[in-house]
Formats: C-alpha cells, structure tokens, sequence
C-alpha cells in the first residue's frame, strides 16, 4: 500500500527558510501527480505545488517565486522548499499523491476531487 511520511517543517523567522521533504513508498502508479497543501485554523485548505511524473509544476500565486516543488533522483520523496516565508504562511503543511489524469492537469485541485493518498501534516509556523 501507498506511504507517504513528511518530515520537516518547524519554526522560522519571518524570511527564513524551511524545507519539506514527503518520502513515498508502495507507490507504483505509471504516472503520478504529487502536491503540498496547507491549512491554518479557522480557514480552508488550499494547494499549495503540485507536480507529475512528467515534471510538470503548478503553484500557488500565494507562493510563485518564493516556493519550489521538486522530487529526487529516484523520484520517490517529494520535496518543498520555501523561502522568504511570512507569517501568513503559518499552517499545517500535508502532502497528496495519486494517479495522473489524462484529461485533468496535475494540481492541488485535481488532488482535492480524486482519490489521493495523503500523508501526516508537519507544521510550519513563522514568526514576525
């Protein structure tokens, strides 16, 4: 079966760095697409990167330019890195993976409307 185990996440200074890694396992799916979300209490979750097994990338406009969604050599652990993080980024951070559709892009809306494997939540929490 799929297993995805996050690590990383903790606390950070605005404008500082932190870096996300989800280590996958059992997955064998000829093609994937794989993304970070987020959430903070009190509001909704949101997608944060996704990418597919074909390189393709899709962010946030919460986040383009400051944020990098990337895979291994082996391309079995996804990994996020952020930077010049603000206090609006404060949240629990999740991953999702899950067969790539040939009629839908990979993004974190295409994860949130299928069935997807998701991992534990590590939070991130910048301070001002």
């Amino acid at each position: 079966q799929v297993q995805l185990v996050v690590s990383g996440g903790g606390s950070v200074q605005a404008g500082g760095s932190l870096r996300l890694s989800c280590a996958a396992s059992g997955y064998t799916y000829s093609g994937y697409c794989m993304g970070w979300f987020r959430q903070a209490p009190g509001k909704e979750r949101e997608g944060v990167a996704a990418i597919d097994s074909d390189g393709y990338t899709s962010y946030a406009d919460s986040v383009k330019g400051r944020f990098t969604i990337s895979q291994d050599n082996a391309k079995n652990t996804l990994c996020l890195e952020m930077n010049s993080l603000k206090p609006e980024d404060t949240a629990m951070y999740y991953c999702a993976a899950g067969p790539r559709s040939r009629l839908n892009a990979c993004s974190g809306g295409y994860l949130l409307s299928f069935p997807s494997y998701w991992g534990q939540g590590t939070q991130v929490t910048v301070s001002s």
